[in-house]
């Protein structure tokens, strides 16, 4: 299919607005909308803010009132042609008079697909796969908690060259330099839960917030969820009210993932310590690895992950590095790599 270059302006802009920070979606996807004149001209915009509030598709139709008539709608998602807690995007559009529609990735949501036919059946252009790649890469965890019925698992670590987590001391304030901990916030800010386990939070008694580069907390928060059966006291930080705490009572990966799903909750960002983080590997439940490497040596201390029971290199738990990027500059300077296990 062919795309004029205002559409794939606007593809670039909707994926930015469907990446915004901080937003709570729960079960939903993430989606950016642009409407573009039939010159090609943007005059409105939108990006959905989590359930029950307005599809993406709807808040930039709202802002774009009659001029919406004959123009296009650049959408990161296929519209959604079902009647949840809003009504289908497929009806809004096509009452508003648009012409064309361009999505990028098709809805793989068996609930909520059909949007093209719907489209079509009512005379509206619809050209669809633009930046499709990245579309999905947006959504990943979102899809894959549709097709795995759990939450896809991100485990973020940081360690030294080594692979040293903390000193032998126990210190571990700061591994990483300051550039690294503000991207780390900036993946939390994509994830419905921040888990860790009791241990992690008594010994170093995170806030587990999604701040900015400021140290301010952002307006909307991911759920913080503590994992294990050992009794708190209610003065740690993760208690404090500044974000939703949520304590699940369990050592087994498989319940608390599910009750998670359950409750909605589709992309987990674990930061537990290392025996937190080899239950959750030994389980096979890891599915995305961000680490965080500091150029320095420890020798000793403690390791990025706890005893996995694997005695030989041939039974070694694999992963691909997807990506691979220098975070900060000179002595601030650390790598941030991105993993995927094979499937």
């Amino acid at each position: 299919m062919e795309f004029s270059a205002a559409e794939s302006a606007a593809m670039k802009r909707a994926l930015t607005l469907a990446s915004t920070p901080g937003v709570p979606l729960g079960p939903n996807p993430r989606v950016g909308c642009v409407i573009l004149t039939p010159d090609g001209h943007p005059i409105a915009e939108g990006f959905h803010r989590g359930a029950g509030t307005p599809h993406a598709e709807v808040a930039a139709l709202r802002e774009a009132g009659s001029a919406a008539r004959g123009a296009t709608a650049v959408v990161t998602l296929e519209p959604c042609n079902h009647t949840g807690r809003t009504g289908p995007c497929t009806e809004a559009l096509i009452e508003a008079g648009i012409s064309r529609v361009v999505f990028a990735q098709p809805d793989p949501n068996p609930l909520a697909s059909g949007g093209t036919k719907r489209l079509d059946e009512a005379g509206v252009e619809v050209a669809f796969g633009l930046l499709e790649d990245q579309a999905r890469r947006l959504n990943r965890a979102w899809t894959f908690a549709l097709e795995h019925h759990r939450p896809f698992v991100t485990w973020k670590y940081a360690a030294t060259l080594d692979g040293r987590s903390a000193a032998a001391d126990g210190t571990s304030k700061w591994i990483t330099s300051t550039p690294a901990r503000i991207d780390v916030h900036r993946h939390r800010a994509l994830c419905d839960v921040i888990m860790v386990g009791t241990n992690t939070v008594v010994q170093d008694d995170p806030r587990l917030t999604v701040r900015d580069e400021f140290d301010q907390p952002l307006p909307d928060q991911p759920l913080r969820v503590v994992m294990g059966r050992r009794e708190l006291p209610e003065s740690l930080a993760v208690f404090d009210g500044s974000a939703p705490t949520l304590r699940l009572r369990t050592n087994e990966p498989s319940e608390a993932l599910t009750q998670l799903y359950d409750q909605g909750l589709r992309h987990v960002f674990l930061e537990g310590g290392p025996n937190l983080a080899a239950s959750f590997m030994k389980a096979g439940l890891i599915d995305e690895v961000i680490a965080y490497v500091a150029p320095k040596f420890l020798g000793a201390g403690v390791p990025a992950v706890g005893d996995l029971g694997i005695n030989n290199v041939e039974r070694a738990i694999e992963f691909q590095i997807v990506e691979a990027q220098l975070i900060g500059k000179g002595q601030d300077s650390n790598v941030r790599m991105t993993m995927q296990r094979g499937r």
